[in-house]
């Protein structure tokens, strides 16, 4: 999108359909409607973008997302994820399908280029992997559409008018924007502000019984699902503002968004008793005498993501990561299969498993090392990948209606809420974080809604206070967030004991990490080091020529001549092989020469597609088949004296790869034959060994081979007088 940007045109967030379309010059909305074939009419009132917007808003690419490859559809998680606007050095090649189809525009920023995601398109996606269930997106994008129209003709000050993408846009604008969240909050009234945070106390979510008891009105309207609340309550009147959303069949739930905004002063006024917890843990050195340091997370990420790039690892999309590899991982890289499992769930969030996460034009590809923590963590927070209230945490494993979410977002933010005041760099005991969660007043509202999602989901309810030791113990510890402390037998409390770690405390006060980056590095002439420095997408780039070495306190990976040939084999080039190192460290000089020796043509071999070979040993016979007229066009003249004899049932793709890694060129048709690129099933990233012949189906091609000796041969071989 071409525009003259002035300081007054910056602005934070996406920005509406029409008023994108708006800015667009004439040729290029001309060229959209040419291209997607809409019809315009200029006796129409509304200007042409309006009705550009409103043909649009009706692509069924938009309404279902699986329509569109799977790089692209990652790609337009991660803008979504970015509130509609994101940030990217170059125009990543996954784009082009949205561009070409309006449904992104990309407009030319200080740093980079920025795409934007119009609020409407934002609001008909449907929930992904990895999002907050109880945000106010996710919750419009499944309202009724007479909530959707109540809740957009709040905002716009007219009754909304299809199609209502368009018309939520306003309250969108209003609902995602904490300053003027807090400034609607407050014009309230006391009763809508009372009950509001009646709801909010017991964990956020209502059924319509309990709603009407709330705001103590006596009127009980029945329907086929339950009791209906009045249009005319306090309950109505939060729900169009967005306050209170409606979720099927009869549960009413506060966005996480506004909760934040209704929980201050409760907040605030929750201080007092807590500073008892808070004196008890200042008051003693709690210190264990053993402890488990949590480990950096990301370097488990990455070396899994390499390895799943095998041909041989089969990850289905929508599907919880097999058990089998759970195992594999947990055996190869000293992890405990927990650990792993909640990794692996993380990482396929935040798209490190995808194909394209190997670009470093956009997320996660365009992440460093040391933001995909922080990544990492976010994802977990959002609590769309990863549920602590389940028997088994990954939500992909679960399938239909029972992936619905449960409450355990308040529980997670308990735990941090009481890991901010108590564990400021010193060790706290569980006990107190347990009584800190316990004093909480939304625990038992907690409790009733757990019992309730557990009926629903067919899982077994548990307690908030052993969900709360799950995210402390559990979660944050493999994040990296907290140290474990071993229970001590002498001790009054008893239980293990917690430390937040320094990068723990700077995501938990939202601030940065502070440590500076480092770069990659050479250790020797083949274990390269990555450091937190290096792109991600650079990083798996890496996984057809290497072997992962250590995932301990960071990743080490060895280029040795055996991952790179098979890398040449398998239809790597060379100059790309220089160029993904390159791009992370300066090359030693072993590895440099070696790419220098296999970049080298020694020879050539040409082709020529026959039908078969006939092996005839006597000269004679063998120059007689050839000038005889009733043979001589059987064959291909000339024929050499000797050549090589390929073997039946090699496809040329196996042969032109064997000839390439000895530095032989083949020839077909007089070009230079490219195989095509494949990751080695041997020993690149670490990846378990493949019999070739199980891994690609042998097809016979032209060239096929039938050798015939003397005694075999079809022609006898006898001298001829």
């Amino acid at each position: 999108m071409n525009k003259k940007r002035t300081p007054s045109a910056e602005r934070l967030g996406p920005l509406k359909l029409v008023d994108v379309l708006r800015q667009l010059p004439e040729r290029e909305i001309k060229s959209l409607i040419q291209r997607l074939g809409f019809r315009v009419d200029a006796a129409k009132r509304i200007d042409v973008p309006s009705q550009v917007a409103r043909a649009l808003l009706q692509l069924p690419e938009v309404r279902d997302p699986a329509q569109l490859p799977p790089p692209t559809r990652e790609l337009l998680y991660r803008i979504a994820e970015a509130q509609g606007a994101l940030e990217v050095e170059a125009l990543p090649p996954a784009v082009e399908p949205l561009v070409a189809r309006g449904i992104v525009y990309a407009r030319s920023t200080a740093s980079g280029i920025e795409l934007l995601l119009p609020i409407a398109f934002l609001l008909q996606l449907r929930l992904w992997e990895g999002e907050d269930p109880r945000g106010v997106r996710a919750l419009l994008c499944q309202v009724n559409p007479d909530v959707a129209s109540s809740v957009a003709s709040h905002y716009l000050g007219r009754t909304a008018t299809p199609p209502l993408a368009l018309s939520l846009e306003s309250a969108w604008c209003v609902l995602s924007s904490a300053s003027r969240l807090r400034a609607e909050f407050d014009e309230l009234a006391p009763l809508e502000r009372k009950l509001l945070r009646s709801v909010e106390e017991v964990g956020g979510e209502v059924d319509t019984e309990e709603l009407l008891d709330l705001e103590r009105e006596p009127m009980r309207l029945r329907g086929a699902t339950g009791a209906t609340p009045s249009r005319r309550g306090v309950g109505f009147a939060l729900e169009r503002r967005g306050f209170l959303v409606p979720v099927h069949p009869n549960r009413h739930v506060i966005p996480t968004e506004v909760a934040a905004v209704v929980g201050e002063q409760r907040r605030a006024e929750r201080e007092a008793q807590r500073r008892e917890i808070q004196s008890f843990v200042f008051a003693e050195d709690h210190a264990p005498r053993r402890a488990r340091f949590a480990e950096d997370p990301v370097p488990l990420a990455l070396a899994m993501a390499l390895s799943v790039r095998d041909p041989s690892v089969d990850i289905r999309p929508g599907v919880g990561t097999p058990r089998s590899l759970v195992a594999k991982f947990a055996s190869r890289f000293g992890r405990e299969s927990e650990a792993v499992a909640f990794m692996a769930a993380l990482s396929r969030a935040i798209g490190l498993w995808d194909a394209t996460a190997v670009s470093a034009a956009s997320p996660p590809g365009s992440h460093s090392v040391e933001e995909v923590h922080r990544a990492l963590f976010e994802t977990w927070r959002r609590g769309g990948a990863w549920d602590e209230a389940r028997p088994d945490g990954e939500v992909l494993r679960a399938t239909g209606e029972a992936r619905e979410a449960s409450v355990v977002g308040v529980v997670r933010e308990m735990v941090l809420e009481a890991l901010c005041v108590l564990g400021d760099g010193q060790w706290v005991p569980w006990e107190a974080v347990a009584a800190y969660v316990r004093l909480d007043g939304r625990t038992p509202g907690v409790a009733r809604l757990i019992e309730r999602w557990a009926s629903r989901a067919a899982v077994e309810a548990i307690k908030p206070v052993d969900v709360a030791q799950r995210v402390a113990l559990e979660s944050l510890h493999f994040l990296g967030i907290v140290d474990l402390g071993d229970a001590d037998e002498n001790s009054v409390e008893g239980g293990p004991s917690l430390r937040v770690t320094p990068r723990g405390r700077a995501y938990l006060l939202g601030a940065d990490h502070g440590k500076p980056p480092d770069a990659s590095r050479f250790v020797d002439n083949q274990l390269l080091r990555i450091g937190s420095a290096a792109r991600v997408g650079h990083v798996l780039g890496l996984a057809p020529f290497i072997e992962i070495s250590a995932v301990s306190d960071g990743l080490d990976v060895t280029v040795t001549p055996q991952s790179m040939s098979l890398a040449l084999s398998a239809g790597v080039e060379p100059d790309a092989i220089r160029a993904r190192l390159e791009a992370l460290a300066p090359l030693p000089d072993p590895i440099s020469r070696q790419l220098i020796q296999a970049s080298t043509v020694i020879g050539r071999a040409e082709l020529v597609n026959t039908q078969g070979f006939l092996w005839v040993e006597d000269p004679e016979i063998r120059e007689l088949l050839r000038t005889r007229r009733q043979s001589a066009d059987l064959f291909v003249d000339p024929s050499p004296p000797a050549g090589l004899l390929v073997a039946p049932g090699v496809d040329l793709d196996r042969l032109a790869r064997r000839c390439r890694s000895l530095g032989v060129e083949l020839i077909v048709d007089g070009e230079v034959y490219r195989a095509r690129s494949m990751a080695p099933s041997g020993r690149g990233s670490g990846a378990w060994r493949m019999d070739s012949s199980s891994s690609q189906s042998s097809a016979k091609s032209p060239g096929s081979v039938r050798r015939s000796r003397r005694s075999s041969a079809s022609i006898p071989a006898r001298r001829v007088d």
